[in-house]
């Protein structure tokens, strides 16, 4: 079963191995980056790292010390007030405005406030990044459909947001996130609003994710799901970056293989967990 449902989502294109990226096979390189807003003092501070293709890293940090701010830099939702960040091998600050969009596009974001669209239905706002991409309506159809399936969503295709909980509104955006394979995904909070199993089970989809080449961030204050999982730790400390466990150079390379748990798109994985 594993080999054909691998084989599926290949053949949709969204699953293929992801490539090596240029710049020294870095999908995300901070070089002295600091930001402020307005005249305030920095929120961020001298920060370096590098995240490479198929890397899976938590992003830890007291309320206040800085993740959400170094999350927005990474999806380009702010530039910072000094330093060099580069996205899939581009110099962000050498980028023209008009090549922005395609650099986003690569980028899977799944929101601490979820940001769903209210006049439109679970099912629409999970199908919006494959219609953006040109998808068929008859293939993305069934695509959105098992996906709302696995996370615990089939019985509210129709429904609007503001009719949902907060957990189901938040399986929503993971789902919006991550429906169209991006080569970068970063998750704030994303088991912020589920109970424990949820949170394994969505765990379970990033990590399927990972396993086929997706650079994996995940910002939370979960420790028992860290320790839990084991992945290398980045830690913001008022606005400074740590590596307390595992540092970023630690991550695993890449795997694209047959061997594995089944992916998340096949309905027989609701028994997974």
């Amino acid at each position: 079963m594993r080999g054909a449902i691998r084989g599926f989502c290949r053949q949709r294109g969204l699953f293929n191995p992801v490539m090596s990226e240029k710049n020294g096979d870095f999908v995300v390189r901070f070089e002295n980056v600091g930001l402020r807003y307005g005249l305030g003092p920095e929120v961020l501070q001298d920060i370096y790292f590098d995240l490479r293709p198929g890397s899976f890293h938590f992003l830890t940090g007291a309320s206040g010390a800085g993740k959400s701010s170094l999350m927005k830099l990474m999806y380009l939702a702010m530039r910072p007030t000094r330093g060099s960040i580069s996205l899939f091998g581009r110099d962000i600050a050498a980028t023209s405005r008009r090549d922005l969009p395609a650099l986003r596009r690569r980028v899977g974001v799944v929101f601490q406030e979820f940001r769903l669209l209210n006049h439109l239905s679970t099912f629409d706002n999970v199908a919006l990044p494959l219609r953006i991409a040109g998808a068929r309506e008859q293939e993305l159809r069934k695509h959105v459909e098992e996906l709302l399936t696995w996370v615990g969503l089939e019985n509210h295709l129709k429904a609007r947001p503001p009719t949902l909980s907060g957990g189901q509104q938040q399986r929503v955006a993971i789902a919006r996130a991550v429906i169209a394979r991006p080569r970068l995904l970063l998750a704030d909070e994303p088991t912020g609003n589920v109970d424990d199993r949820m949170a394994y089970r969505l765990m379970h989809l990033f990590e399927e994710l990972n396993r086929l080449g997706t650079t994996v961030v995940i910002a939370t204050h979960n420790q028992q799901l860290v320790e839990r999982l084991g992945h290398p730790v980045l830690h913001l400390d008022t606005g400074r970056l740590h590596t307390p466990s595992r540092n970023a150079d630690a991550a695993e390379e890449p795997v694209a293989t047959d061997d594995g748990p089944p992916l998340p798109y096949d309905p027989e994985v609701l028994n997974y967990l």
